[in-house]
């Protein structure tokens, strides 16, 4: 279930940051943020609005404030009606500089939220989009169990019955640590996976026959991660006799889009008498020394090569 961008109350913006409201009620900061952006107006106040997105937070810092000074009240009024309309969710005054008397009084009677902070322009700014990055980033809810193996997050999955949660079961009493079990909350920030428990499945993992266990009070508190990267899927299967399994190592590496992210994945056949948590943890180690340069799938196709050239050496020696 696939969801869109998101939105942010006012409300929650000032609370995380704890920023001192100048001006607005408490029904100011139902406003919402719909653009995970920030602006600093500088060609607005100079009266350029083409192209202007309006509906992001206002940043004004020293530079703002200082040219702000140089304008006739006139136009001050002017440019403050307009960076204080419907569309705009907030102003926060950065660097500690004092509010311009006038964008203050147009605020209160707008009834518009003004926050002041003593926190540097350009760290106000890249808090912000962080934190809106995170809190509006697009969403997925994906069937599989999420577990930290070796510190690689990965996603594994497959149809019910296939016994994913026995193998995070497993993986678990060797030291790996469990993110989520049965449905995984995944959101896309930036160009990255990041997967969660849902607040219902915090912490418990299913087992057919047993019920549900809590983790954390059978394997202590380390074995749990609050979320983590997706950053390789594996994908399990009922063993096929007419299916063409990777062998050698050296086919094609198979993909999963998960939000227009394209993430590597493994499939593993799952047959009776395979241990399939040894073999999660040797896919998640090969893979490793994969992103390292280390491929064993090459290495081999050279010892071949080279078993292969002394064959003809020798055979035209014989010759």
């Amino acid at each position: 279930m696939k969801e869109d961008i998101g939105k942010v109350k006012i409300r929650a913006v000032k609370d995380y940051f704890e920023y001192h409201q100048l001006t607005g009620n408490d029904e100011s900061l139902e406003r919402w943020v719909i653009v995970p952006d920030v602006n600093r107006p500088g060609l607005e106040l100079a009266g350029y609005y083409k192209y202007t997105e309006p509906r992001r937070i206002v940043i004004i810092g020293e530079k703002e404030c200082s040219y702000i000074d140089t304008l006739p009240e006139e136009i001050q009024r002017e440019r403050f009606d307009k960076i204080t309309d419907g569309y705009t969710p907030c102003i926060i005054i950065a660097h500690g500089q004092k509010c311009p008397a006038l964008l203050e009084e147009v605020a209160r009677y707008r009834n518009f939220p003004i926050f002041e902070t003593e926190v540097p322009t350009y760290r106000v700014m890249t808090d912000l989009v962080t934190f809106l990055d995170a809190q509006m980033a697009p969403t997925d809810t994906i069937h599989g169990v999420l577990i930290s193996v070796y510190g690689k997050g990965v996603l594994i999955m497959g149809e019910s019955g296939m016994g994913k949660s026995e193998i995070a079961l497993e993986l678990i009493r060797k030291g790996h640590i469990l993110v989520a079990d049965d449905r995984v909350d995944v959101s896309r920030v930036h160009n990255t996976l990041i997967g969660r428990a849902p607040e219902l499945l915090e912490g418990m993992l299913e087992i057919r026959g047993i019920g549900i266990i809590d983790v954390a009070k059978m394997f202590g508190g380390s074995s749990l991660l609050n979320e983590d990267q997706i950053e390789l899927v594996i994908q399990l299967e009922k063993f096929d006799e007419n299916t063409e399994y990777a062998r050698v190592g050296n086919e094609e590496q198979k993909f999963m889009d998960i939000l227009d992210i394209e993430v590597p994945m493994i499939v593993l056949p799952v047959k009776e008498g395979r241990n399939m948590a040894i073999l999660v943890e040797a896919a998640v180690t090969n893979f490793q020394l994969k992103e390292r340069g280390f491929d064993s799938a090459k290495e081999f196709e050279r010892r071949v090569y080279r078993f292969i050239e002394k064959q003809n050496e020798e055979n035209k020696k014989e010759g």
